[in-house]
């Protein structure tokens, strides 16, 4: 036996491994507490806040199916009468039509007033219109206040419930109106929307937008213009509440008068909801008497010449919502995309997948079609009937390897810590990250870390020797499925914008491949801890 004295070293080698055995898996809810973006600028200990969802659907069709022996009885007894509402119905708009093809032919100017000739042609049409209202049921309409001279307020702002508004307005007033373009291309109605001398807006386009406001301008400033009639919610509601009102009519500044319509109901809700046109329609056709109430309110004018067009939105707000008694939502047509896109899913319960778009929007600036896109990426991770997403499906679409810092971005959304994610948890926390201030920085910089300085983009091999690098504990066939999901068209290469257009659909990822991973968050080195 070695004689020791107690001036010797235990260990004479310099160069030592210790294996050690890794702690188990974690399963959520995760503890793991901090921020797992501080590369951003991010401080560690700002947490996600995301706001609870509204418990009320403002789109919510109340009656949307025949029920009760009552309903079921009036429909029978009404099924004669509905026939000759029918053929009132098409017999008004066969002759609205061709009175208005007449009052068009041969007009080129259209971007100035229509003569008067022809608006007094066009009151065929609008007569017509208020048959039609009568086929529906409508055979009288309570009205409270007066229309304002057109002098006095040249814009008119209504909310909306159903198709039913558009043609008690086109009767009442011939506005000119701010509609969708598709719009023109319905059959009939098309030809009668284009003499209101419509202008048409692409809710996509910032272009169309900005031109539609110009034009409400020059309509407005003219009083040899109809009035100018516009939705500022950008589709219809139950009625029941207001949603987000969009700011084209403010922004030009000039004195609105607010209308509100109300369509008192027991057994029918006639709010267009999630209820098809053709069974509206027939519901519509099957009651005895539809009531339908327009009040006008008093006009609202700009305080003064410095007033935003946001204050102006919000003063208007008020006072419809006040008149009506509701409280406003902050929900958009965003919202209505949502909606269709979880329904078409075949999701159970598609309105707790509606997130309130004008707040997502005002936080981080976020558009419809973005919110759809990450929608999509939601539905992939197979939602439960509740909408909530397990860790392991979360981790399996954005191709991630289960570690402590899949984890920490779990409970990082995870903001309920309860173990799984719902799609609204899921949007902001995607948001949170890409739009942050040091979002395309660090995206900058991972591509440069990643790929071939003289190719100037990424090949596999390249993503392998990084990933190795910054976490060892991935194997080739982990980091493979990474490299797939940023090379889309399968080309064995990912350039520079199919780096950051992965990105920007999946930003959570980027945690993943900033130049400063800490190793520690990423499990270590397989267990083997080297001593030099």
């Amino acid at each position: 036996m070695p004689n020791h004295d107690i001036t010797s070293p235990l260990i004479t080698s310099d160069h030592l491994i210790l294996t050690v055995d890794p702690p188990p898996t974690a399963t959520p809810p995760f503890t793991a507490g901090g921020n797992p973006f501080t590369f951003l600028g991010c401080d560690e200990n700002e947490a996600l806040t995301v706001p609870a969802p509204m418990t009320v659907d403002p789109f919510k069709n109340n009656t949307p199916n025949i029920e009760g022996f009552y309903e079921w009885l009036k429909m029978l007894l009404c099924l004669p009468i509905a026939i000759v509402r029918l053929v009132l119905f098409g017999l008004c708009l066969a002759v609205g039509y061709i009175a208005t093809r007449l009052a068009l032919e041969g007009w080129k100017d259209k971007e100035n007033p229509m003569p008067k000739w022809r608006c007094r042609l066009m009151w065929v049409t609008r007569i017509c219109a208020r048959w039609i209202l009568f086929s529906f049921g409508y055979q009288w309409i309570k009205r409270k206040g007066r229309p304002a001279p057109r002098e006095v307020a040249p814009i008119i702002v209504s909310n909306h419930v159903s198709y039913i508004e558009p043609i008690f307005y086109f009767y009442e007033l011939f506005p000119t109106i701010v509609a969708s373009e598709s719009h023109d291309a319905l059959p009939f109605v098309g030809t009668i929307i284009r003499a209101m001398q419509v202008i048409y807006v692409d809710r996509f386009s910032p272009s169309s937008r900005k031109h539609a406001v110009k034009e409400i301008k020059r309509r407005a400033s003219c009083n040899r213009f109809p009035r100018v009639l516009l939705f500022p919610e950008g589709t219809t509601t139950n009625g029941r509440n207001l949603i987000s009102f969009q700011l084209g009519a403010f922004i030009p500044g000039y004195p609105i008068q607010p209308v509100i319509v109300r369509y008192p109901h027991v057994h029918f809700d006639q709010s267009w909801g999630n209820v098809s046109l053709g069974k509206l329609m027939f519901r519509m056709f099957t009651q005895f008497h539809n009531f339908f109430e327009v009040e006008y309110l008093p006009v609202i004018s700009p305080l003064h010449d410095k007033e935003t067009a946001v204050h102006f939105r919000e003063r208007a707000t008020r006072a419809i919502a006040s008149a009506m008694n509701v409280v406003q939502t902050g929900h958009t047509y965003g919202d209505i995309m949502l909606y269709m896109k979880a329904q078409e899913a075949k999701q159970e319960n598609p309105s707790s997948y509606m997130v309130e778009m004008a707040r997502v929007e005002s936080l981080f600036h976020i558009r419809s079609l973005e919110a759809v896109e990450f929608l999509d990426k939601f539905l992939a991770m197979n939602p439960d009937p509740s909408g909530q997403v397990q860790y392991h499906d979360f981790l399996k679409v954005l191709r991630l390897k289960a570690c402590p810092l899949s984890e920490k971005i779990f409970a990082f959304i995870d903001v309920e810590k309860c173990g799984t994610i719902t799609f609204r948890q899921f949007l902001y926390g995607s948001a949170y990250v890409m739009k942050h201030r040091g979002f395309h920085e660090a995206c900058e910089e991972a591509f440069t870390e990643c790929s071939d300085s003289v190719k100037g983009y990424i090949v596999e091999q390249k993503l392998q020797d990084f990933m190795q690098h910054a976490i060892p504990s991935w194997n080739e066939n982990e980091v493979h499925e990474l490299f797939m999901l940023f090379d889309d068209d399968n080309d064995g290469r990912i350039t520079k914008d199919d780096f950051h257009s992965c990105l920007k659909k999946n930003p959570l990822v980027i945690a993943f491949l900033t130049p400063h991973l800490q190793h520690k968050e990423c499990g270590g080195n397989n267990g083997v801890l080297e001593i030099v």
